[in-house]
């Protein structure tokens, strides 16, 4: 295995955790974030027996976790065995069903639905602790129905040791020293309006003194933003030279990797992870995602739940988050279609490799005078995701000028008032883009299931059937 570099990023995060932003726990913990780091670095280097083996123990203790503090989960596995070391003697449960039983369902009893939801129905307390010691943020992934993760500081001290893990792969000791010399300046392109775990993360970043951080929304005009940093470089119309540019929401077409690379000179990377899951995977030179699997339970599924062979696609993905003790998330249907590689990845690293199908970016483009406005699914949804009352949305492409909002509205909730706000909320943000001439339909029928049962949140015109 190639593993250079990682020695050097042990050392970098114990030496300059201030420059790198490492992640630290606020509070007393077993494992502390440079353990961790050792930890995981050891581990992949003894090899897919280590990493199993640390798997199972960090299953059965989290089951064991769940069972003993979590009323939810101490009636979801009634009957099972003592000790659980595999994730297929659990039931499978998705976020419909774990939002229905919040409360039951977090760790901490002074953990509610009604106060997290004061949190992050409050824009201008994005970043906050929540209860003094958790962070908390919002999604909706593939399914168009918003949850809510309460996170607690064990959580993100992994986070910082999976993303060390894949610096040190990624990064030679010169690129350490570089981002070192430059006060490890970066710029971030999210979502600012909403409780969104790039945003959560962000708010924090920018409180630490010298951080430099610049963050840029994801609402804002492609042109003002230079969001096709690659193209403009390449025109001469910008002139950065950064050592890493790293993707964190959606994925890029595969040959996209290599050019970009090259107009910046820069190392270019992905991740696949999900706010029920931030330390999911990373990408390798090769361009496969590897899962973290020791500490993450991942599963590629066919549609009955049943184990699909390596080198199929699946049609969904299960994960069980082994970090997570507040709000235990397990044997979770995360919706998204995966490929495993069924041979080891010529990279070296023994972590499973996957290619993601259900994440690819659903990019719509409308047609101006100028050219095309291309819009990715983040500048659209997030408005729309912030009203009160709907459960579900899914916007569907039916003409190259036309967008149907599908709503399915909480019983609840007045329906005029949310259709009001939700096709206000989407109209600001084609207004801002120059497309005031699109046209925006109320859906007559509620989102639409594609193939598989998964519901998509935006459905691009050149998929045709919107299916």
């Amino acid at each position: 295995s190639d593993h250079r570099g990682v020695d050097s990023v042990v050392a970098t995060a114990c030496r300059y955790s201030d420059s790198l932003e490492v992640w630290e726990p606020e509070n007393d913990m077993t494992e502390h974030a440079v353990g961790l780091i050792w930890d995981a670095w050891r581990t992949r280097k003894k090899g897919a027996g280590a990493i199993a083996q640390r798997q199972r123990a960090r299953l059965a203790e989290m089951v064991a976790h769940a069972r003993a503090n979590s009323p939810y989960y101490g009636e979801l596995y009634r009957g099972l065995p003592d000790r659980v070391e595999s994730v297929d003697q659990l039931p499978v449960t998705d976020k419909k069903m774990l939002m229905e039983r919040f409360d039951e369902w977090c760790t901490d009893r002074a953990v509610t639905l009604e106060a997290a939801e004061a949190l992050v129905d409050d824009p201008s307390r994005i970043g906050e602790w929540f209860l003094g010691k958790y962070t908390v943020m919002t999604t909706s992934g593939t399914t168009g129905r918003r949850g809510i993760f309460v996170v607690d500081d064990r959580t993100m001290a992994v986070v910082t040791a999976m993303m060390l893990r894949w610096m040190g792969d990624s990064l030679s000791p010169s690129d350490f020293l570089k981002i070192i010399a430059r006060r490890g300046r970066m710029a971030m392109v999210m979502a600012t309006d909403g409780h969104f775990a790039s945003a959560v993360a962000a708010a924090r970043l920018k409180k630490r003194r010298g951080s430099g951080v610049e963050v840029l929304s994801a609402h804002m005009p492609m042109a003002e933003l230079f969001a096709m940093l690659a193209d403009e470089q390449e025109a001469g119309r910008l002139h950065i030279n950064p050592v890493l540019l790293a993707l964190s929401a959606e994925g890029l077409p595969q040959e996209e990797y290599g050019r970009i690379a090259g107009v910046f000179n820069a190392k270019v990377g992905n991740s696949y992870a999900a706010s029920e899951c931030m330390f999911l995977s990373s990408m390798c030179r090769e361009g496969w995602l590897h899962v973290n699997a020791d500490w993450v339970a991942f599963e590629p599924v066919d549609a009955d739940y049943r184990p699909v062979a390596p080198g199929e696609q699946s049609n969904t993905v299960l994960i069980s988050n082994l970090a997570n003790r507040v709000q235990p998330i397990l044997r979770y249907d995360l919706g998204d279609s995966v490929l495993q590689r069924p041979d080891p990845c010529p990279c070296g690293n023994p972590l499973p490799a996957i290619r993601v199908q259900g994440r690819s970016a659903d990019v719509l483009t409308f047609r101006v005078s100028t050219g095309d406005v291309r819009l990715p699914p983040l500048a659209l949804t997030q408005r729309i995701e912030a009203v009160r009352g709907i459960t579900l949305f899914q916007l569907a492409q039916t003409t190259p000028a036309t967008l149907e909002m599908r709503l399915q509205i909480a019983p609840t909730a007045n329906v005029d008032t949310v259709w009001r706000e939700a096709e206000a909320g989407l109209r600001k943000v084609l207004s801002e883009h120059g497309l005031e001439h699109v046209v925006v339909e109320r859906g007559g029928e509620p989102p639409e299931q594609g193939r598989g049962g998964k519901f998509r949140e935006v459905i691009p015109l050149k998929d045709g059937t919107h299916s």
